[in-house]
């Protein structure tokens, strides 16, 4: 045997290094961050679909076996750590429930909790590895910065599932030039594919397949092509190919080459995106594509809320059947919230348990929308309040209704509103938001608004005239924009510049508030009516992803309301606050006393933002006589009803100390009005005006016995926004004999079913208003 040099030895050293590296996939010292020893042995990988490169299922390697991560207790922070151990720089965001599909092997982690500083996932607390009782429905995802850790090398990130995936669809549509109204229903379908758009070969092609593409697309249904017509149409389009083009083949004759990318297609129809179905992708070398089929075409039915913009006729969109039992709450977008269903004439949450996109996709559907593009849990679009009807919903996906889905009854014990479920749905592409924008602010979510209108003309840009601009005509074009709420609703905008854009097009804007776009609420037709001109008097907005959303403790009024005859020389203060009645004016002052209506309101935030008054401390006013400050003029309606709704007493309340009362046990106080201190009501936490405290009441003086309603009413000038201003007000029935009062059947505007809400308006002997 020869020897072996020593600089043999090491050429051999060098090259069994290089190979063990390469087959480990371990990353080259010269380029990879150094790892702490308690990540060495672990790979992390995304996985799943349909995704993008940074986003997707966690996976983890240990001991030569891949496994996933429980979404219990997962957090955000937990998300930065898992980011960086895949080599981006932090979490964007999280997912739950398996959004990217189940996985499949061991659970390695459970009950994860981080700070978000750890740099080895090893330094989270857990339940240890692979102790957990999850299933992979369960199984959490991360959605990543797409920006890389600098020397990170992709050798330390193993993502599986290389073939092609479907990233979008839309539909093309094959006749018609010009502007066609939108959304697209009916056309050829098209998929994204990394290397572009592609068409689907027909051949296969099922209905199920199209309830698919038709959710994804925000419809809730498909209906039959006319396949005649499109047969005819290609006809006429290959003997066009063969001449000169004619407009009406012109498109279908560009695609006799036919860039088909995927055949094969097989849904079951239960399915949220055309990923989760078996696919066929055409490879590069394939020469004969789609041989003796056509592009697959779909013709998809909009929703209620799409069917007028898209031309559909009224008699092809079912009749409803009664009143709605599902809705959502709390969306900053149309089509998203905390889902709600009626029962017994009550409306009540859902618990989040074993909540998936089978189930949320059966919301959307009912609801006009598409598929669900995400299955909330966690109460992440707000709390309720009151019941919580429905836990452990498992929807096949074939369902017509939530109901219909097999569910468990909840008990009080069973879940919180902490475990609300809610749901994003996939909505139609209507383009509403290429016609508004905002100049001059200082980010994207604040400025000027700006519309763009024309007819068969040329298309120009506008102002819109700022009086009577308020916060519901805000809401409405911070939701056309796709920027959630509006924070503010300005009708001066001179600290914004203007650009080029000086001329006033629109005018005398009224909203309800429930728009899709400004173009739907009422405004002066061709005449402009501005009382103020220039450009500094048109109208702006500030928008926000998040609002408050106040909801009043019904059965706290119910359980405080009393009758007070109060002496008028201890009313003098509520006089200069006009809390009394006109007829306390000529009163015989100090003698005498008035007759108050008195009760506890208990005022809760259940929204994803503080509720702040409109107008900061330096415009707060003074009152002398109470000793404090008012930060709102009118933050509270109080008024006494006839069945007819004529009105016949009534109250109001500033707010002269808007803080945090008492909050949820998870919770810390911030606003408190001692000391000048800021005020505001935060996000689960109430604000409490004891029924004790002057103008905390209704002057009934001049009320005479009989049957009535109590109602209180929100922030009624709608002067701060708010998700949602439909449960800003409460009713009660209330019986008044003279003496004595009786109210009950107290309820939040909206938490009664339409019948119940008939029901209470016309109890027995409400028709009647005489002495009892």
């Amino acid at each position: 045997m020869q020897p072996v040099s020593v600089w043999q030895w090491s050429l051999w050293g060098l090259l069994l290094c290089l190979l063990c590296s390469s087959c480990l996939g371990s990353p080259s010292p010269s380029t990879a961050p150094e790892k702490r020893a308690e990540s060495q042995g672990l790979r992390f990988r995304l996985a799943g679909f349909p995704r993008k490169p940074f986003e997707g299922r966690v996976e983890i390697e240990r001991a030569g076996e891949w496994g996933t991560i429980c979404d219990d207790d997962f957090t955000l922070q937990a998300a930065h750590v898992l980011c960086r151990e895949l080599g981006f720089t932090e979490a964007t965001g999280w997912t739950h429930s398996a959004k990217y599909g189940p996985g499949t092997g061991r659970i390695w982690l459970d009950n994860l909790s981080c700070s978000g500083t750890e740099k080895s996932v090893t330094e989270c607390a857990s339940r240890g590895w692979g102790n957990s009782d999850c299933t992979h429905d369960e199984d959490a995802g991360v959605i990543c910065k797409d920006q890389r850790l600098p020397g990170f090398s992709d050798f330390n990130v193993i993502e599986v599932e290389h073939n092609l995936q479907v990233e979008e669809v839309r539909l093309r549509a094959a006749v018609g030039r010009g502007r066609r109204p939108l959304p697209v229903t009916e056309g050829l379908v098209e998929v994204r594919l990394p290397d572009g758009w592609s068409q689907v070969c027909d051949k296969g092609w099922s209905a199920h397949n199209s309830h698919v593409v038709c959710g994804m697309l925000g419809f809730p249904s498909e209906k039959r092509v006319n396949t005649a017509f499109y047969r005819k149409l290609r006809k006429r389009a290959a003997k066009a190919s063969a001449r000169r083009p004619k407009p009406l083949g012109r498109l279908l004759a560009q695609r006799q080459q036919h860039s088909f990318g995927l055949h094969g297609v097989a849904c079951v129809g239960t399915e949220a995106h055309l990923s989760l179905c078996s696919l066929e992708f055409y490879r590069a070398n394939d020469t004969a594509r789609c041989p003796g089929g056509a592009p697959a075409v779909v013709s998809c039915v909009p929703g209620p809320l799409y069917a007028a913009s898209s031309g559909q006729k009224k008699q092809q969109q079912p009749k409803p059947q009664g009143e709605a039992r599902v809705r959502l709450k709390g969306g900053s977008h149309p089509g998203e919230g905390r889902v709600e269903v009626l029962k017994a004439g009550t409306w009540g949450t859902v618990c989040d348990r074993k909540w998936d996109l089978l189930a949320a996709s059966v919301v959307c559907r009912e609801l006009g929308f598409g598929s669900a593009r995400e299955a909330l849990s966690g109460a992440r679009m707000g709390q309720g309040m009151g019941a919580i009807h429905l836990s452990e919903v498992r929807c096949s996906g074939q369902e017509p209704s939530l109901w219909k889905c097999p569910h468990k009854n909840i008990t009080a014990e069973d879940c919180s509103h902490s475990q609300d479920a809610g749901v994003r749905c996939n909505l139609p592409y209507t383009g509403v938001d290429t016609k508004i924008r905002l100049s001059g602010g200082r980010s994207r979510h604040e400025g000027r608004v700006e519309v763009q209108i024309g007819g068969p003309g040329p298309l120009r840009w506008g102002l819109i005239c700022g009086d009577d601009w308020g916060t519901l005509e805000a809401m409405v074009a911070c939701r056309q924009l796709g920027l959630g709420y509006a924070n503010h609703g300005l009708q001066e905008t001179w600290y914004w510049d203007s650009g080029n854009v000086t001329e006033v097009v629109m005018s005398g804007v009224r909203c309800t508030g429930t728009e899709l776009s400004l173009d739907q609420c009422a405004h002066h037709s061709t005449h402009i009516a501005c009382k103020r001109t220039g450009t500094h008097f048109t109208a702006g907005v500030i928008c926000s992803e998040t609002a408050s959303d106040l909801l009043l403790h019904s059965a706290l009024v119910q359980e405080t309301a009393y009758i007070e005859d109060r002496p008028l020389h201890m009313l003098y203060c509520a006089a200069e606050e006009n809390c009394l009645a006109r007829s306390a004016r000529s009163a015989n002052w100090p003698y005498g006393h008035r007759r108050l209506l008195r009760f506890s309101s208990q005022i809760h935030n259940l929204g994803r933002a503080d509720f702040r008054p409109k107008a900061g401390r330096h415009s707060w006013v003074w009152h002398e006589c109470h000793g404090h400050y008012h930060s709102m003029d009118i933050f509270t309606h109080y008024d006494i009803l006839t069945p007819n709704g004529t009105k016949v007493a009534e109250g109001h309340k500033a707010s002269f100390c808007l803080e945090d009362t008492e909050c949820q046990e998870d919770v810390s106080k911030r606003y408190e009005c001692a000391n000048f201190g800021e005020q505001g009501i935060t996000v689960g936490c109430w604000d409490l005006y004891r029924h004790d405290i002057d103008c905390q009441w209704i002057d009934i003086t001049d009320v005479k016995p009989g049957n009535y309603i109590l109602q209180v009413v929100i922030n009624p000038n709608f002067e701060v926004a708010e998700s949602d201003f439909t449960n800003n007000a409460m009713k009660c029935n209330c019986k008044y004999d003279g003496h004595r009062i009786w109210v009950h059947n107290c309820h939040i505007g909206d938490a009664l079913s339409e019948e119940a809400n008939r029901k209470f308006e016309r109890y027995p002997g409400q028709t009647s208003n005489q002495i009892i």
